[in-house]
């Protein structure tokens, strides 16, 4: 066991299960880390809004990491650091996504989602708005690997997923991990002293950095090999299993 200080958590595929839910097991030892003095953060591709229930439900007033890192809390409704996607690529990757009619996407602003459902408007005013990531939804591989190598080449932003089947977009060097390093040094800790968990691509660098880093049984294979260790799946309570396990 090592003396960590911080648990780092996805949300989706990680903290809950497949319902969306956050297991009694899973809200239980994170209340027996937080009575212990560890600080247990939300780490998700989430927006602010959208996770701030479930920070709510386990009456967490920690730091939190929203959308891929972008945000960064120092605890629910009081913001720390902000980094936004300029504007000019996120007119860029809504032109990639025209250019494959069926693929879904989507565009986290400070305000508000939109998606190929309901686009901002007028639809070129890109400007107008705070970009913090943008993502694509296409179960048609080949359709997603043509994607991925348009915007790879561009060789101007961070490109991971939240699933087999998307591809998430932040600006160029915000991952969980520079989150994660930002709120080390708003607490006064290491990185060694770090746990942090999750299940796909947007967790790897967080994972690979971090003093211990976990793989959820569910995990997609490249962050399992990227992890220090691998836990039960979401829907076995992994959390709890590494909260137990490895921390306390």
């Amino acid at each position: 066991m090592g003396d960590y200080k911080l648990i780092a958590l996805d949300m989706d595929g990680t903290l809950l299960n497949e319902q969306s839910e956050i297991s009694k097991e899973n809200g239980e030892w994170i209340q027996r880390a937080l009575d212990a003095g560890i600080t247990v953060s939300f780490s998700t591709g989430r927006g602010f809004r959208s996770a701030l229930p479930f920070a709510e439900q386990l009456k967490l007033e920690t730091p939190m990491i929203t959308v891929n890192g972008s945000e960064v809390w120092q605890k629910p409704h009081v913001l720390h650091k902000r980094t936004l996607l300029s504007p000019g690529y996120v007119k860029r990757l809504h032109e990639v996504a025209q250019q494959h009619p069926g693929t879904w996407f989507w565009a986290y602003t400070t305000e508000e989602v939109f998606n190929l459902e309901r686009w901002i408007n007028p639809a070129t005013d890109y400007e107008a708005h705070h970009w913090l990531k943008f993502g694509y939804y296409t179960e048609d591989e080949q359709v997603r690997q043509r994607i991925y190598d348009e915007v790879a080449e561009w060789g101007a932003l961070e490109i991971t997923n939240s699933s087999p089947w998307n591809w998430e977009m932040n600006a160029k060097g915000i991952t969980k991990a520079s989150a994660i390093r930002e709120l080390c040094s708003l607490m006064g800790i290491e990185m060694s002293q770090v746990v942090a968990v999750g299940d796909s691509l947007n967790d790897i660098a967080a994972i690979r950095e971090a003093g211990l880093g976990v793989a959820m049984g569910n995990a997609q294979e490249a962050v399992k090999e990227a992890a220090d260790a691998v836990t039960l799946t979401n829907d076995e309570h992994g959390v709890a299993e590494v909260i137990k396990r490895y921390v306390l």
